[in-house]
């Protein structure tokens, strides 16, 4: 009796077996994708919203972090702290790729640290969350960790966020001595999509 179980057994995880690459390829036929390419440094770290959500930053959003959008009209929002937004709208077509070239340029209006300086390390988990220094973004915490990477920053005060989608936001307060060099820790707290904050979903 044992061994006549154990055969139904093999054989149902044989038909879900089976089954699953056909699933997967049912939802590719239904769902087209967005692929965002960028040349430079700047253009590969640079933030991506789509309709108004962060997903992640344009290197990152490739394989298992591909974009797969419904079909029809999305609006696509590229960032960049010091660069100019940019924003493009895209028709999704079902089971097609989508290709969208960004440059991002400077934003002749922007403002640099001048003066004295500082520095902020950050140990985030995890680290694909977006950074927000003073509501702008400036980047993935990867970009501010492990050796020989910081966030320069004038001195004296500042607002820091960390935020990502399916987490709760980190927010904290700083006031930086000239050439102070300081390092934030913390694991984001899981938490529900409607829990993210009009940084990571605005438009």
């Amino acid at each position: 009796m044992k061994q006549k179980l154990l055969g139904i057994a093999a054989v149902t995880v044989t038909i879900l077996a089976l089954a699953i690459p056909s699933l997967v390829a049912a939802q590719n036929q239904v769902l087209g994708q967005v692929e965002i390419e960028g040349r430079t440094k700047i253009d590969k770290t640079s933030g991506v919203w789509v309709d108004g959500q962060y997903v992640g930053f344009v290197k990152e959003l490739k394989g298992n972090k591909k974009i797969l959008l419904l079909p029809g009209e999305h609006e696509i929002a590229v960032r960049q702290a010091g660069y100019i937004e940019q924003v493009q709208k895209v028709t999704v077509e079902p089971g097609k790729t989508t290709t969208i070239s960004v440059h991002m340029e400077k934003d002749p209006n922007a403002e640099f640290p001048a003066g004295s300086t500082s520095e902020i390390k950050l140990q985030v988990t995890p680290d694909r969350a977006a950074v927000f220094l003073d509501n702008g973004y400036v980047g993935s915490v990867k970009e501010f960790s492990g050796m020989g990477r910081a966030m320069v920053v004038a001195s004296g005060k500042h607002h820091l966020k960390i935020a990502l989608a399916g987490y709760q936001d980190f927010t904290t307060e700083v006031n930086l001595r000239p050439n102070q060099k300081i390092t934030i820790k913390t694991d984001l707290t899981p938490g529900s999509i409607t829990q993210a904050g009009s940084a990571i979903k605005s438009n």
